[in-house]
């Protein structure tokens, strides 16, 4: 592969969602609501009880592969932000990060950003994974997370 050939580091994907932005961010800062949504079929899933509710809370998910990780949340801001960068239990984090960002657009409406950035990622195992993140896995798991907030 040329560096042409790569693919971007950082991929977004945007979506208009019928739902207010309160309600949506319940899906993503409570864990153990993820795997309903995970559009990358990656999340198998998490103990309740694990809500965000500020930059350096860690929540535990597991993975439909088997394994554990812990993620620490980087970025918090109620109803609007969270980031968080996965890791192995006990490790420090190899540098991908995970964001929901969220725009009210009127009070039934919002545009949720969901971006996966690994411009950072310093473990080699981890990057045929990272490649294969697409902004359309993205766009599944705001197609997902719409699904659930619209019937709400």
């Amino acid at each position: 592969m040329t560096s042409t050939d790569e693919p971007p580091q950082v991929v977004t994907a945007s979506r208009d969602i019928a739902a207010p932005a309160v309600e949506i961010f319940e899906l993503i800062a409570d864990p153990s609501q993820q795997p309903r949504w995970d559009g990358n079929d990656n999340l198998a899933q998490a103990p309740s009880g694990q809500r965000v509710r500020a930059v350096g809370d860690v929540f535990v998910m597991a993975l439909t592969v088997g394994s554990v990780r812990e993620n620490h949340v980087v970025e918090f801001v109620e109803g609007r932000r969270i980031a968080w960068r996965p890791s192995e239990p006990g490790q420090p984090p190899p540098g991908h990060l995970w964001r929901w960002a969220l725009e009210p657009i009127d009070p039934a409406r919002t545009r949720v950003t969901h971006t996966y950035d690994w411009t950072q990622l310093s473990d080699d195992k981890r990057i045929p994974r990272a490649r294969a993140t697409t902004a359309d896995k993205l766009r599944a798991s705001l197609d997902r997370l719409a699904a659930l907030a619209e019937r709400r």
